[in-house]
């Protein structure tokens, strides 16, 4: 891929951001500390952007370069995690805001690798929308005091958590048992089982002494636009 190409994905980023209303030329001017005109002619191609000023972008977004590559060509050419031979299916642990924020995870992210049956993690049900399934779909975090408390019993403080982000439907996955899942919430992974009453998200600890979350959802958006995805396993130490 060339250079040319990754500041056309930058700019169609841009563009998307701004056509949803979650950005905008000013204010993009702003963060970057730009003037509004060279911004201008950046998102309407009539200038380019130095490396020094495309850095200064990307660093504002919370992007990397990797985020403006085809991921396609990505999978040709590299792999974070050698692929297992055996029975046993590599998962990457992670923060919770990597796993809240994007889509795909990168060798700087990995804080440890875990092993899971490739025949368990099959037999997990996926239900998203199409665009969801291009994100990496297992992934690890651990249960901070916060998160850990709240979810009590049922995870612990230091709970290692498998999460599903193939899964973001608010439908039971088993019977009538409430899914935990794990919530987009200021860009870190929040864990509650999740309700939704037409406007808000509702967001239930299942220790009683913790209390309940709304969050808003905007007219724009869905539900599961706020679902990182399902706890699907969880791992407590003794």
């Amino acid at each position: 891929m060339k250079f040319k190409n990754l500041k056309e994905n930058l700019r169609r980023h841009l563009e998307t951001k701004i056509k949803k209303e979650e950005l905008t030329g000013n204010r993009l001017a702003q963060l970057t500390g730009f003037q509004q005109a060279r911004i201008s002619n950046f998102l309407n191609q009539k200038r380019s952007l130095s490396l020094e000023g495309l850095d200064r972008v990307l660093s504002v977004m919370r992007l990397s370069i990797l985020d403006l590559l085809d991921q396609k060509e990505i999978n040709k050419r590299a792999t974070i995690v050698a692929p297992s031979s055996d029975e046993f299916e590599n998962v990457l642990l992670v923060d919770t805001s990597i796993v809240a924020t994007r889509d795909h995870i990168t060798q700087a992210d990995i804080k440890d690798i875990l092993k899971f049956k490739k025949n368990f993690l099959k037999r997990l049900r996926a239900d998203c929308d199409r665009a969801t399934r291009a994100r990496q779909r297992f992934v690890l975090i651990k249960a901070d005091l916060t998160e850990g408390n709240a979810m009590s019993p049922r995870t612990l403080p230091g709970a290692t958590l498998l999460i599903d982000r193939h899964y973001t439907a608010l439908k039971p996955y088993r019977g009538t048992e409430q899914n935990m899942y794990a919530i987009n919430l200021y860009d870190k992974c929040t864990v509650r089982y999740v309700e939704y009453d037409g406007t808000h998200l509702v967001l239930r600890p299942h220790n009683p002494a913790v209390p309940i979350s709304v969050v808003p959802v905007a007219p724009d958006k869905q539900p599961s636009d706020y679902i990182v995805g399902r706890i699907c396993h969880v791992s407590i130490e003794t």
